[in-house]
């Protein structure tokens, strides 16, 4: 199946974004140590660092007895527990510090970062079990969100199916739900600037020690067969992701048990797009509908997008 014409669906300011990702990895990156691959991305992380809006406080603290960042702007309306991407391999509280802080800025929530267990020292469900003992934990007044990128989004879907009733409303980016990778956008994009299929099915690999399950909503929430009762959710998919479909697909799945969901694809932007919110105009206005979701979620509206 040929490539999709990323030089035409890509524009000229992603492109650059994409440049000065790749600029921090070698081209055999996943021949590399897990430590080395968690300092490439590090760095990387820092490059694009962005510091912390003015009037956001920061604390380190611990919630369910797991390490985790807080940050408030003035009375928050609310408490977003936000899960961090990196292929449930690298990242942690610093990569996605920026993000959280804006969020913050942008939407009034409390957000609270959790620095989940990563694999392959801590496989499936070390990082899902921290994802929900944080979540169980938070002790503020007001509403409960979720929210996560990529691996992050998957932990954060996960978790909203096992405190169904508790969570307030749910915002995935770019989730990894455990959609079919024989098809679809797995094979349509598989070879996407930023994610290629085989990276999916590496991450996959390195987090289950070998074959990824299809029968554990806990890993995938694309697997439960239960999809009622759940808060509302909207999620964000790249148009040039492998993972696109899989938003597509969970929100199918949980409107026709009855729930509210929505799923917005983003034109011509690519996995990891987060970064690129002050230099790309499209992810910048994706960013932009997303704290407008969270705040709306947090307020009980709907729809939100």
């Amino acid at each position: 199946m040929p490539d999709p014409d990323y030089q035409s669906l890509i524009d000229a300011a992603t492109w650059a974004f994409i440049s000065k990702t790749n600029g921090h990895y070698p081209p055999d990156t996943t021949q590399l140590t897990i430590t080395d691959q968690r300092a490439i991305y590090d760095r990387m992380c820092r490059a694009f660092h962005r510091g912390h809006p003015a009037g956001v406080q920061v604390q380190d603290s611990r919630l369910g007895g797991v390490a985790a960042r807080i940050y408030e702007a003035a009375l928050a309306s609310g408490t977003l527990i936000y899960l961090h991407g990196g292929g449930f391999v690298v990242g942690g509280l610093d990569s996605h510090d920026d993000v959280c802080a804006e969020i913050c800025a942008a939407t009034g929530l409390r957000v609270v970062s959790v620095d989940y267990r990563l694999a392959p020292e801590h496989r499936h469900p070390a990082g899902y079990d921290d994802a929900l003992a944080a979540t169980r934990a938070a002790h503020w007044e007001g509403p409960l969100l979720l929210a996560g990128d990529s691996a992050g989004g998957a932990l954060a879907a996960s978790v909203a199916h096992a405190l169904r009733g508790r969570i307030g409303g749910v915002v995935l980016i770019y989730p990894c739900l455990g959609g079919d990778r024989s098809k679809g956008s797995y094979l349509t994009h598989a070879h996407a600037p930023m994610l290629t299929r085989d990276d999916v099915l590496f991450y996959g690999a390195v987090r289950h020690a070998g074959a990824e399950p299809d029968d554990d909503p806990t890993a995938a929430v694309l697997h439960d067969t239960d999809f009622s009762g759940l808060p509302p959710m909207v999620t964000f998919s790249a148009e040039c992701d492998p993972l696109a479909d899989d938003g597509r697909d969970y929100r199918d799945a949980v409107r026709a048990a009855g729930g509210r969901a929505d799923w917005v694809l983003e034109r011509g932007l690519v996995h990891g797009y987060l970064r690129a919110r002050v230099s790309v105009p499209r992810a910048a206005a994706s960013f932009a509908r997303m704290t407008g979701a969270l705040a709306g979620l947090a307020a009980g509206r709907w729809p939100v997008v």
